[in-house]
């Protein structure tokens, strides 16, 4: 059994990815901002009681990270994975502009908060708990949006900027914390049809997930550091 937590669990990727690790026997912390509110959440509760455990967490208030650090420190005495999936698309919600002529700084620092910083943060404040698992691995959910070599059009900026941002913080993560037995790959879930990427995107949740479980069980020393799709294919940078 591993231990796993997963940020943004309540919705899409997220949930999909704790419903399919309970399915399969795991132990998961599952977080989100307001979990006494996530209905689907706390019906899995209910169904794995003493496997799933639900954690508050807002990625971009350093005292909320600290806490469910030790929320989860408190659960367990090691992590085998931590999936830094929480993110959003839009800044100021559904409708706001990520577009030249009516981009923001305040538009710029809310989804950055939340895409790059937050995960950086999140993974250092659980550094401590990954070194003490069994094998402790990093998953953080990018997009082929942050790929520089992919990028062919404009909007969204922010987006496209802050999951580059988030690639870059996770590479220089891994390049630190590979020495220290924890890896850490970047992964492009594709695009899914979830309230993110909308009814008409391509891909169910639950095939990346099931992905991503792939993915990670079999990560290796030299895979640290990549950026791959859910598929496990390269993402040029």
């Amino acid at each position: 059994m591993q231990r796993i937590l997963i940020t943004g669990a309540n919705r899409g990727l997220g949930l999909e990815l704790t419903r399919q690790y309970l399915e399969r026997g795991d132990h998961v912390l599952a977080a989100s901002r307001q979990p006494e509110a996530a209905r689907e959440l706390q019906a899995l509760r209910r169904q794995y009681a003493e496997r799933l455990t639900l954690l508050a967490l807002d990625v971009t208030d350093e005292a909320s990270i600290a806490a469910a650090a030790a929320g989860a420190a408190g659960a367990v005495d090691g992590l085998e994975l931590l999936i830094n999936n929480a993110g959003v698309y839009q800044p100021g919600g559904p409708g706001a502009a990520q577009r030249l002529g009516q981009l923001t700084a305040a538009g710029a620092a809310e989804i950055f908060a939340v895409n790059a910083v937050g995960p950086v943060l999140v993974t250092q404040a659980l550094l401590p708990l990954l070194r003490a698992g069994r094998k402790g691995c990093i998953v953080s959910v990018s997009s082929g949006l942050g790929s520089l070599t992919w990028k062919a059009a404009g909007d969204p900026y922010h987006y496209s900027a802050s999951k580059a941002a988030l690639n870059m913080y996770m590479r220089s993560l891994a390049a630190e914390v590979g020495h220290q037995g924890v890896l850490s790959v970047i992964v492009d879930p594709g695009w899914m049809r979830t309230g993110m990427g909308g009814d008409h995107a391509s891909q169910d949740p639950a095939d990346s997930a099931r992905g991503i479980l792939r993915l990670a069980d079999q990560l290796h020393a030299e895979e640290n550091g990549g950026f791959v799709t859910w598929q496990n294919q390269p993402v040029p940078w």
